[in-house]
């Protein structure tokens, strides 16, 4: 799971950097248009203090908008809105200093604005820069700049709908990973959730009769040393299966849990008829099925009292019964308990290949867990 996430945090990552780097080298060539204003105030026969002061605040004001660009892609409103504060502040004050015929400048304050400021106060304020510029236009010589006006209000339509359309596709990866980590948790609550409950219920019922060995037969140590070797390697092979589940590469095998099923009952003293083979099953299935097997052998282990214990297994189908003290009160509770979330999980993998899970008492006493697959209709 922490693979998952790391890896779905870093594509994330990945993906917001490179979206961040083609915004910001467009927004650099977009400044070439302001090149030429840079060299007429560079070249003019101005004092040298106000021309230092001029080339210091125009400079400064259109670096804003590329690292506004760079900084628009972050999860920090706050900081945008006093981003745009100070790239306002120093606007106006370009505009102040190199005169109202610098007034389209102001359209990348425009620009800045669409992409840092969202919804509403986004068009409020675009709309205020672009009277601002309007109306300084109107005192120069020449009259108002219309084609700068209009430029204004194109740009404000299309870089915010531009930059709703970025976000909104944002919020949809962000969705996706989120989504994927979930999922994955899931994955991992349920591949856990059957490794441990099979292999600790036997290791228990092993160490169980281990005691009560000793209690009552101390002198049969050759058994006593089986089952405690069976319980050592049943908890070895649990924390394997562990490491390989949290690791993504865990599959389980049917014809495997047979055996263990049979081992797992012996144990328990619980007369097992299975299966000797488990090629009648089709290999599509075997690995659901293979979870189906372990989850019921494990209910029963748990939570029966049963005293026999029966397998039958078909090309798409596979069951479970057991002659223990399942009533409709049982299934709900006691069975529930042991299959809450291991029959929901079982529910979940069936369904991921076609199939379902039917769980309940039988009639004449008993409990039976049945998985199928139904038969796909030739078209």
């Amino acid at each position: 799971m922490a693979n998952a996430c790391s890896s779905a945090r870093a594509d994330g990552e990945q993906t917001d950097r490179r979206r961040r780097l083609g915004a910001t080298a467009f927004s650099c060539v977009f400044l070439v248009w302001a090149v030429s204003g840079v060299q007429e105030l560079a070249s003019a026969n101005t004092p040298v203090g106000l021309k230092t002061a001029q080339l210091a605040v125009t400079i400064a004001y259109l670096l804003s908008y590329p690292v506004g660009t760079w900084l628009s892609s972050f999860e920090r409103p706050r900081l945008k809105v006093w981003y745009v504060a100070l790239a306002t502040v120093l606007g106006l004050a370009t505009l102040a200093l190199d005169g109202l015929d610098s007034s389209a400048l102001l359209i990348y304050l425009v620009a800045l604005s669409a992409m840092m400021l969202t919804g509403r106060a986004a068009f409020v304020f675009a709309g205020c820069v672009t009277a601002v510029a309007f109306t300084a236009s109107a005192f120069v010589p020449g009259g108002p700049d219309w084609g700068t006006l209009v430029l204004m209000v194109v740009l404000t339509i299309g870089v915010t709908s531009f930059a709703k359309v970025g976000g909104d596709l944002k919020v949809a990866n962000q969705e996706v990973a989120r989504l994927a980590v979930a999922e994955e948790r899931a994955r991992v609550a349920r591949d856990v959730h059957d490794v441990l409950g099979h292999s600790l219920t036997t290791v228990t019922l092993k160490l169980g009769l281990v005691r009560r060995l000793l209690e009552t037969k101390p002198e049969e140590v050759e058994r006593l040393i089986v089952e405690v070797g069976e319980a050592e390697q049943l908890s070895r092979q649990a924390l394997s299966e562990v490491r390989a589940t949290l690791s993504g590469y865990r599959s389980a095998s049917l014809s495997a849990e047979v055996a263990g099923a049979r081992a797992a009952l012996a144990s328990a003293g619980i007369t097992a008829d299975l299966p000797r083979a488990v090629d009648n099953v089709l290999p599509a299935y075997q690995e659901s099925f293979a979870y189906v097997l372990r989850e019921g052998v494990t209910n029963v282990l748990r939570h029966s009292g049963a005293t026999s214990c029966e397998v039958r297994l078909g090309e798409s189908w596979l069951e479970v019964r057991d002659n223990g003290r399942a009533t409709v009160a049982d299934a709900g509770a006691s069975r529930a308990d042991g299959g809450g979330a291991g029959l929901t999980g079982l529910a979940d993998r069936l369904a991921a290949i076609g199939g379902r899970i039917d769980a309940g008492p039988v009639p004449g006493g008993g409990f039976l867990l049945r998985a199928s697959v139904p038969e796909q209709v030739p078209v």
